[in-house]
């Protein structure tokens, strides 16, 4: 449904925040996400919850980009980003570090490798607890 409208699904939420639940997705596209595309999304959200009655209790609905800082989480995304600053941490500890930053510099036989100050690290995909790309500011 999402993809027949150009757009991609790049993640899903649904967590309490205080006393609400908050359903929160995040789509991107090629050129950037705009209101329009949200407003899209937001309302065939709607109306597929309510036909199908998927959630049962009261929630916030929120759609926006992935924003700057975007989460990495499919082999797809990483190879996306070759080249650019990310920020990775690990469920368990790779050496002594469980947090990573560094250039992606590949993503092959399920590992990302990241070169962080100039030593090589290889992070198997399911030992990333969490994984952004890093926000740069060029003046």
């Amino acid at each position: 449904m999402i993809q027949a409208q150009g757009l991609e699904l790049v993640d899903v939420e649904y967590k309490r925040e205080g006393p609400n639940w908050v359903l929160r997705i995040y789509i991107d596209k090629a050129g950037g996400v705009g209101v329009e595309d949200c407003k899209q999304v937001s309302h065939m959200v709607e109306d597929m919850i309510e036909v199908d009655d998927l959630v049962r209790t009261h929630y916030i609905l929120e759609v926006s980009s992935p924003g700057l800082d975007r989460p990495l989480k499919k082999e797809k995304d990483f190879l996306r980003y070759l080249g650019k600053k990310v920020q990775i941490t690990t469920f368990a500890p790779i050496g002594d570090r469980r947090n990573f930053k560094g250039i992606l510099k590949n993503f092959e036989d399920g590992a990302v490798h990241l070169d962080a100050q100039g030593q090589a690290f290889a992070i198997p995909l399911s030992n990333i607890a969490s994984a952004r790309l890093e926000i740069e500011f060029k003046l």
